[in-house]
This record gives structure tokens, C-alpha cells and sequence, in this order.
């Protein structure tokens, strides 16, 4: 049987345990090789003033942290390297670099992700390469900190709230 290409597509979540799990399932299937492209995604103001350049070394750290971890997961080497700022751009280069026979795209719950505000699934999809989505835990989280009942709030206010004014035409 032949080794099937697996490109892992993460960021912030490339050593999930979702995904993590993704390729222990994948590898225990079938004989696979893994590689993790991580974007370079510039964060706050750097999206605008410097998009090329900034997210290179957030993206390499981890990258370099979620490395071993993959790898254990998947029962071989896992190779990886820091794609372009742009996901998309960073996944259709990585296809055309590297030919890849399938997609694990691991991406923030819907609340916190970018990549799913700009529909980066579909987009995938659309390059004809049979692609899993999975998504962080980090949601499992967000959602008990949202259901925990609050200890204390303080709320302060430090000057008077001016009356509201309204225009009639």
C-alpha cells in the first residue's frame, strides 16, 4: 500500500490535542506521512504595517513546540516548516511544493477564529484535496469559563454618565 501525504494546516492550535488526536487516527490507519505548515499570521496592528514580515517567529516557536509532539502522536518523524502569512497562500503552496494526498486543517472555535470568519474550510475544500476539520479544545474551555457562575464583579464607575441626547428631525 502507498504512503499517503498528510499536510497539517495549524496555527495557534498546532499542538492541540484535537488535532493531536487527528493524526494518531490517521497514522493508525493506513501508511502516512505527516508535514505541518503553520502560517506566519501577524497579530494586531502588525496585520496592517508589516504583514510580511511579522508572525515568522511566533509561528516558528510553534511550530518547533508542536513538532515533537506530532511526531509521538503519529509514530514517526513529523516534518514542518512556517508558510506564508495568507493560509490559503501558505496551503496552495505547500500543494504545489510537496503534492499531498490529504489536508488535516485544525483551526480556534468559531468564536476566536479568523480562519473560519473568512470561510478558510470551504476555500480548502474547493483545491480538490480531501481535507478534515477539526477544532481546538480551546472551545471546550472558553465554554466552561462562560457557564462558570461569577465569584465577584466590581463594577465602578468614576464620573457621572452624561443624559443622552436625541435628535428628532
Amino acid at each position: 500500500m502507498p504512503t499517503a501525504r498528510v499536510l497539517l494546516v495549524a496555527n495557534r492550535t498546532a499542538a492541540d490535542p484535537h488535532l493531536i488526536s487527528a493524526v494518531r487516527s490517521r497514522a493508525a490507519r493506513t501508511p502516512v506521512m505527516f508535514h505541518l505548515v503553520v502560517p506566519a499570521t501577524p497579530q494586531g496592528l502588525h496585520r496592517v504595517v508589516d504583514p510580511e514580515v511579522a508572525g515568522h517567529e511566533a509561528a516558528r516557536e510553534r511550530l518547533e513546540r508542536a513538532l515533537p509532539i506530532l511526531s509521538e502522536a503519529a509514530g514517526q518523524e513529523v516534518t514542518g516548516e512556517v508558510g506564508d502569512a495568507n493560509p490559503l497562500a501558505a496551503v496552495t503552496d505547500a500543494l504545489h511544493l510537496h503534492g499531498f494526498d490529504e489536508i488535516i486543517l485544525s483551526t480556534l472555535p468559531w468564536r476566536l477564529s479568523r480562519w473560519l470568519r473568512i470561510d478558510l474550510p470551504s476555500k480548502i475544500g474547493a483545491l480538490g484535496v480531501p481535507m478534515l476539520h477539526v477544532t481546538s479544545s480551546q472551545a471546550e474551555a472558553l465554554d466552561r469559563h462562560l457557564s462558570a457562575p461569577a465569584t465577584h464583579i466590581s463594577l465602578q464607575r468614576t464620573r457621572p454618565r452624561a443624559a443622552a441626547k436625541t435628535h428628532t428631525p
